[in-house]
């Protein structure tokens, strides 16, 4: 006889509803194709976190695994070379704060501009934020001296 599988949603509400996001997709990635890693050059992903909201821990843990995976995934498509290369060296990820929206737009424009992956997730606002509040920004991964020259001037989390 084989065997079943019952899976259930149990828990709380706010850890089902948690899963619920968007991210912000913008263009085919072709603007990411140019971005190369030379030798053993670090590289990382950096996630920045909204302080303003006031998320709890559980909250901007889930956020950041939607931007996380919302970078990889624009990554493996457009320039798999940079990813094979950020997960030889380590998988470094960062995670830090900015204080507003208006600081997170900034950032993420000026990583395009530089031609790094930069992801904004929205929250569904089933829980703790208002419904397409943007929450967390994924930059990278890249080159450790180029993500620096966007977010080197943040505080860690």
């Amino acid at each position: 006889m084989g065997a079943s599988l019952n899976i259930s949603r149990g828990g709380s509400s706010t850890e089902d509803e948690e899963s619920d996001y968007e991210s912000e997709e913008e263009g085919d990635g072709d603007e990411l194709k140019g971005l190369k890693a030379e030798g053993d050059e670090p590289c990382k992903l950096v996630l920045v976190v909204r302080s303003d909201l006031n998320m709890n821990k559980g909250k901007i843990a889930a956020q950041c695994g939607h931007a996380t995976l919302a970078c990889y995934k624009t990554m493996v498509k457009s320039n798999p070379a940079v990813v094979r290369h950020w997960e030889r060296t380590g998988q470094a990820k960062i995670a830090v704060k900015c204080e507003s929206e208006e600081e997170l737009l900034i950032l993420q424009a000026t990583a395009k501009s530089l031609g790094i992956c930069a992801r904004s997730i929205q929250d569904a606002g089933r829980t703790q934020v208002a419904a397409g509040s943007t929450t967390v920004l994924g930059i990278g991964p890249a080159p450790v001296r180029i993500v620096n020259q966007v977010t080197s001037h943040l505080k860690l989390l």
